[in-house]
């Protein structure tokens, strides 16, 4: 079903010469239509899978030509190929692990700065808590900063244009430190790559958040913002090298240099994400980024999504925290480990229908944690299963948390799903099948 068949087919290669770059980037020639069957990179989201089977559909670029298939191993060619071509359908085939950060942080450090001025400057005990830095001259270390980490976004984002597939080759593809913006385009795919969170090198201290302020940060390894026919398909969704309990210290708080591992906001629709793992991260997955009335007007009928056959292994929050969608979340595996504070958050006028799923909730964690309400909307929580006994999320919660009742019923039945396992089968299926490298 999600194609194991890599190694079936021979390729020719060519070469392309891409824009001014001057960066040379493989090009696969023409294949058989049988070939192009079982190549893993022509192929499309099944009819019935999910959102992104909804309308036309999503193929990514199953029909790029000759000309347009790239293979890269650089940040540099891998940028290259996103920009060549105009609006053709296009492939890019990942090899190895890219990282979007390979000269460090200093490379993107504005002339001037210095963190230790930066710190004395904000120091809690000189600057207070009353007074944020938005409106810092550009030639103070917060103005510095500002520079800095603007430098770090045109560096590490990658603008992913419609008709697009972008796929690891083999076991062992992905990236480290970069953010793909899949922006205000249709027809997306990205299957089989590795994912390392982008490190954000320039946090920003805002002493007005909370009582006693708090580190910003930016960069999450995936936006899909205000984009439509999305398919992530076996992805690995991580923190790497730099978990949160590897960051320092200052002020007291955590110097958070980690924002999400997947964003779907700003009137995005029609996206299905199968078998991947997001693991080992805090604030992970943000359907629809704001209550505010604005943001109403742009996701208010959108955001549909469907999540299965996902595994959310050491979690803190946010697997995910929905807003206005109407989100199918079904065989899923959430493991649960130290931290844990809810998987499914209900915010703003969502229609959460979470069925068919299977929680690993290690002694002492309650399953009326699964769920999160923030906000008065209804959802629908059947036949799902805990430590392998089933559970009705919506009961136990509202039993061990009455200030927050819920309200059974999200007011809508998904119709595009592909095989429904039973949830008692879901953690041995999902564990031996989800993430990057099973693509091939």
């Amino acid at each position: 079903m999600h194609a194991r068949m890599w190694h079936a087919h021979a390729m020719k290669r060519t070469a392309a010469l891409v824009g001014c770059t001057a960066l040379v980037l493989s090009v696969t020639g023409t294949a058989s239509a049988h070939e192009q069957h079982r190549d893993p990179a022509r192929q499309v989201l099944g009819a019935r899978d999910g959102w992104g089977a909804f309308g036309t559909g999503t193929t990514g670029g199953a029909a790029a030509d000759a000309a347009h298939v790239y293979t890269v191993g650089t940040w540099a060619q891998f940028k290259a190929a996103l920009a060549a071509g105009g609006d053709a359908p296009k492939i890019i085939k990942v090899t190895g692990t890219i990282d979007a950060v390979s000269e460090g942080c200093d490379a993107f450090a504005a002339p001037g700065y210095d963190f230790a001025a930066y710190l004395d400057t904000y120091a809690p005990e000189k600057w207070g808590y009353d007074t944020d830095l938005d409106k810092e001259p550009a030639d103070s270390p917060e103005g510095l900063r500002r520079v800095s980490a603007a430098d770090q976004a045109r560096e590490i984002k990658a603008n992913v244009p419609g008709n697009t597939t972008i796929i690891g080759v083999g076991r062992n593809a992905g990236f480290k430190g970069a953010s793909l913006q899949i922006s205000g385009v249709d027809n997306v795919i990205v299957r089989n790559l590795a994912f390392e969170s982008p490190l954000d090198c320039f946090p920003q201290w805002d002493p007005t958040d909370g009582a006693t302020g708090n580190w910003n940060s930016e960069y999450d390894s995936a936006v899909v913002y205000g984009s439509t026919h999305v398919w992530l398909d076996h992805n690995t969704f991580t923190d790497g090298a730099h978990p949160d309990s590897s960051l320092p210290v200052y002020f007291g708080m955590t110097y958070q240099q980690h924002d999400g591992e997947l964003d779907i906001v700003k009137g995005a629709d029609y996206v299905t994400a199968s078998w991947n793992v997001f693991a080992d991260h805090d604030k992970t997955i943000l359907i629809g980024n704001s209550d505010s009335a604005a943001t109403a007007a742009v996701d208010r009928g959108h955001l549909k999504v469907t999540f299965h056959h996902n595994l959310f292994r050491n979690l803190v929050e946010r697997a995910p925290r929905v807003r206005f969608g109407q989100v199918d979340s079904y065989n899923n595996h959430f493991v649960a480990g130290d931290g844990y504070s809810y998987s499914y958050g209900i915010g703003m006028e969502s229609q959460l229908v979470a069925e068919h799923n299977a929680f690993t909730l290690p002694e002492g964690a309650s399953a009326g944690k699964i769920l999160k309400k923030w906000k008065e909307a209804p959802v629908t929580a059947a036949d799902n299963y805990v430590n392998g006994r089933a559970t009705d999320l919506i009961a136990v919660h509202n039993a061990e948390i009455p200030g927050e009742t819920l309200a059974s019923g999200a007011g809508w039945t998904p119709t595009r799903r592909t095989h429904v396992d039973p949830p008692r089968a879901v953690p041995a299926i999902v564990d031996h099948g989800a993430g990057a490298g099973e693509v091939r």
